[in-house]
């Protein structure tokens, strides 16, 4: 890929990417990221599979940020860009057993391990509403586990 392409990219994806990260998401950019975050983050995690989608900037990424506004709320909060950081992407998948790739999607995670995902099917053609209810679900799960 050539740098003015790839710097084209980055421009366009930015704002994608700081829709989560001013709400506190923490970007995991390496396979070596995600494995050190998943494994040590004691606790109840939200992961969102971010990508450059319709239903991810109208959907997704407000319901993800809209879904924090709960008693239950996680205690950590990562993000990996499909179609971007795919090694870092790919690496957050394997910890989401049982389930196919999906992006958008949302994993939930409890002291490293899979509690369950909202995936693409769930998100489009959704309201915010639902998908929202089906995160809070989620965190429930996560907290009673």
């Amino acid at each position: 890929m050539n740098m003015f392409f790839q710097n084209q990219m980055d421009l366009m994806i930015r704002p994608m990417r700081e829709e989560l990260t001013r709400h506190g998401f923490v970007e995991l950019k390496t396979p070596e990221e995600v494995d050190e975050a998943f494994q040590s983050a004691k606790g109840v995690a939200l992961v969102v599979v971010n990508s450059v989608c319709g239903c991810a900037a109208g959907l997704a990424r407000p319901a993800a940020v809209h879904s924090l506004n709960y008693d239950k709320k996680p205690d950590h909060l990562f993000t990996v860009f499909a179609g971007q950081e795919k090694e870092a992407t790919a690496r957050a998948r394997e910890y989401f057993e049982g389930y196919p790739p999906s992006s958008p999607s949302f994993a939930v995670l409890k002291d490293g391990k899979i509690v369950g995902i909202v995936q693409r099917h769930e998100i489009e053609d959704n309201d915010m509403e639902s998908i929202i209810a089906k995160l809070h679900a989620l965190y429930d799960k996560a907290h009673e586990a």
